[in-house]
């Protein structure tokens, strides 16, 4: 069943790249660019794209999500391996009420909407949203994405709810499964470029600052898109939502602008995700980060809201943190080509 399922995805696959690749000249600007620079000039490419209706996402879902047997491409039930759950049809199973998980599907905006304040564009912009099931999709919230330690709560194709052990966060969140990890975070991606410099009216929630991805969330977000690359099902996708919207998500065409915008010294060097040590901690007026010693580092710290409040070149692993309020803080940073990242609490 898995070989024919992959089989027809393939012939999907080929059919859309014969009738939807990426443009000629499409990301022209953006090429030779790094970090913030990077970011603005995709910014310029997929802004301005065609705004859905928020009803017109139950027909959108019909070309963008899916499958090849012409059911839903549910994320949150689908199973990469053995028998399905449960599976929806379009319109037939379109929620609606529900009571239990497997009764009908709904779109889920997997950046939430009061994270935006149910803004206009991206109510409707389909890069973040999909058709998931209904329960499922009550039951995620509006909680950030994680790694989940002990769950409260288990879907039928292994996604969880529980308490957060990604390194920065220890609250509630939603982990989904393994194998749209790096869908959802290619997808944080896009919204936080798509949305740069439009988010006035955005709010804050624990994982972001408006269109900012808070560096806790943006680490676990970068470890996924490592774990889980670019699959068939995400480029049919993009070419899909390409034709419907006029923009195209950058980070499914070109994942390696992931590192050119958000690692150290951008475009350079893979990244890598080392959790490091502090102590002590919680600290007063100094830090000392395990590192190589007498190796020359450079250091971002960041306060809880994504503001980037020191930066630091130096070899000597004990950091005055003397002038910094109250609180919590993170930090990035880069050694021997190996970026590090942790936390501390400056009382």
């Amino acid at each position: 069943m898995q070989n024919k399922l992959f089989l027809s995805l393939t012939i999907i696959i080929l059919s859309y790249n014969l009738n939807a690749q990426i443009p000629n000249g499409y990301y022209n600007t953006a090429q030779g660019l790094y970090g913030n620079n990077l970011k603005i000039a995709l910014y310029n490419i997929i802004k301005n794209h065609t705004v859905l209706s928020y009803g017109s996402l139950w027909t959108s879902f019909q070309k963008t999500d899916v499958k090849p047997n012409g059911k839903v491409w549910d994320i949150y039930s689908y199973k990469p391996s053995g028998a399905q759950p449960y599976e929806y049809t379009f319109v037939t199973n379109q929620c609606g009420s529900y009571n239990s998980e497997g009764d009908c599907y709904n779109r889920e905006h997997s950046w939430p909407q009061s994270w935006f304040n149910s803004s206009t564009a991206p109510t409707s912009d389909l890069f973040h949203i999909y058709p998931t099931d209904g329960k499922v999709n009550n039951d995620r919230g509006n909680y950030p994405y994680g790694k989940v330690g002990s769950a409260n709560l288990t879907t039928q194709n292994g996604g969880k709810l529980g308490n957060c052990i990604s390194s920065g966060y220890n609250l509630t969140v939603f982990e989904p499964i393994d194998e749209f990890k790096g869908d959802l975070a290619r997808g944080y991606f896009y919204m936080t470029t798509r949305y740069y410099s439009e988010d006035s009216g955005w709010s804050t929630s624990d994982a972001t600052n408006k269109s900012t991805i808070l560096p806790w969330q943006l680490n676990v977000l970068i470890q996924w898109h490592q774990q889980d690359p670019v699959s068939a099902k995400e480029i049919a996708r993009n070419d899909s939502v390409y034709k419907i919207q006029n923009n195209r998500n950058p980070f499914i065409d070109n994942p390696s602008w992931v590192n050119d915008i958000w690692g150290l010294n951008a475009g350079i060097i893979e990244i890598k995700t080392l959790n490091i040590n502090v102590y002590p901690n919680p600290a007063i007026n100094s830090i000392n980060i395990n590192l190589i010693k007498n190796e020359n580092f450079e250091l971002s710290i960041y306060n809880v809201t994504g503001v980037l409040e020191k930066q630091i070149k130096s070899n000597n692993q004990l950091i005055d943190i003397s002038n910094l309020k109250p609180g919590i803080y993170y930090f990035t940073g880069l050694q021997n080509q190996e970026f590090f990242k942790g936390n501390f609490i400056k009382q």
